[in-house]
């Protein structure tokens, strides 16, 4: 190979980059991004980095000296991929003709409709969304979390130690049941009501209200959240319309196989859009977590670089942490299909608790709050047993 671009310039478009080097590629190396900035860390957007406890020069993720010998085109949109020569057009009209193709364009924040245009409602994925919002929760005042998820969650912490007056909506019944399970996802998300921050579940929203400005959030039940400022923390939706006619099947996000490859010859995917095929549960998935975007490249650029020849290994259990309320929630595994999940340590109503998730008296995921050393043991023990 020639030429590879990578798709994508935050953390899985750059340990793309990192392991096509270590990996002994020494031809051109195109990195494309859409936004200005450099590779940058995601996780302290809604902690560290709003509370104002953590600079912007600290989220720099390459190194210092670190030079990958890469071209990086900056600040511009792919719009196209050409599946006859592999060409990917940009949005200022440039072209880059490469003969492997790595897709990591990620996923962006979904917004409200009908929010377009309102001041003081917020999104929170990339930099300069945080930039925004870290601004305006210095004012304080009244903020209105929509979507009781772990970005969410987050943001209504970060913001209650910033002294504004906290309210978390969520469509659901319980909040975190999804990648948590509803036993474990209603211990968690009671850390909210532990530190006065207001949780309403099981109620949608119908629309916000306001002429230039937000001033409330407007419920389906009738009621009426009066907000100064609201986030938006409904998900994210895989970067992928760009591939649309490309060739690349696309299926919640990039359809990959257990090695990254996707429908194209010369052509992976890899990091939050990658729906990729998990050989232990016998389905695809489109894991969004920080470890997923760091480890997953290895295999996916092997592929890339021996032509599809290589036998892909099985990816460990993936794993994410968040730090709500001065506690540590971590996990990992897959809790969809659990039929059991027992307390092995500490106490639920201490918010200090180890929880394992069993099927068929096997572990396949694991749960620790503030519980760093034990879950880490577990989370060993869980790899070895899904290997």
């Amino acid at each position: 190979m020639r030429t590879v671009a990578v798709v994508g310039a935050s953390l899985a478009g750059l340990s793309a980059a990192r392991s096509l080097r270590k990996q002994g590629y020494d031809g051109r190396l195109v990195v494309i991004g859409d936004e200005l900035h450099r590779p940058y860390d995601r996780p302290p957007l809604s902690k560290e980095f709003l509370a104002g406890t953590l600079g912007e020069a600290d989220l720099v993720l390459e190194s210092d000296g670190e030079d990958l010998g890469a071209e990086w085109l900056l600040g511009t949109r792919a719009t196209g991929l050409d599946r006859t020569d592999r060409t990917v057009r940009l949005a200022d009209g440039r072209e880059v003709r490469a003969d492997g193709v790595v897709i990591a364009t990620g996923a962006a924040a979904r917004t409200l409709p009908g929010s377009e245009g309102l001041a003081g409602v917020h999104t929170l994925r990339t930099l300069d969304d945080a930039r925004a919002l870290r601004d305006e929760l210095a004012r304080g005042g009244r903020l209105v979390v929509i979507g009781g998820g772990f970005i969410g969650a987050e943001v209504a912490s970060t913001a209650y130690t910033l002294g504004l007056d906290v309210t978390v909506v969520e469509a659901a019944p319980t909040p975190l049941a999804g990648p948590l399970g509803e036993t474990m996802g209603t211990i968690v998300s009671a850390l909210h009501a532990d530190h006065g921050v207001r949780l309403l579940c099981g109620v949608g929203v119908k629309g916000l209200s306001g002429e230039t400005r937000v001033d409330a959030v407007l419920l389906e039940d009738g009621r009426s959240i009066p907000a100064d400022i609201v986030v938006v923390g409904v998900g994210a939706r895989p970067c992928v319309e760009w591939l649309e006619g490309s060739g690349v099947e696309l299926d919640n996000g990039v359809k990959c196989g257990a090695d990254g490859r996707t429908s194209l010859a010369g052509v992976v995917a890899v990091g939050d859009c990658a729906n990729w095929y998990d050989p232990r549960a016998g389905l695809h998935r489109r894991v969004e977590h920080w470890t997923g975007a760091r480890e997953r490249p290895d295999a996916a650029i092997a592929t890339l670089l021996a032509g599809g020849a290589v036998e892909p290994g099985l990816p460990r259990p993936p794993y994410f942490w968040s730090d709500q309320y001065g506690v540590k929630i971590q996990f990992a595994g897959h809790a969809a299909g659990a039929d059991s999940v027992t307390v092995e340590e500490g106490a639920a109503d201490d918010r200090n608790v180890l929880a394992v998730y069993r099927r068929g008296g096997e572990p396949v995921a694991v749960l620790g709050m503030n519980q760093p050393r034990l879950f880490m043991r577990w989370r060993k023990q869980l790899a070895a047993v899904t290997s």
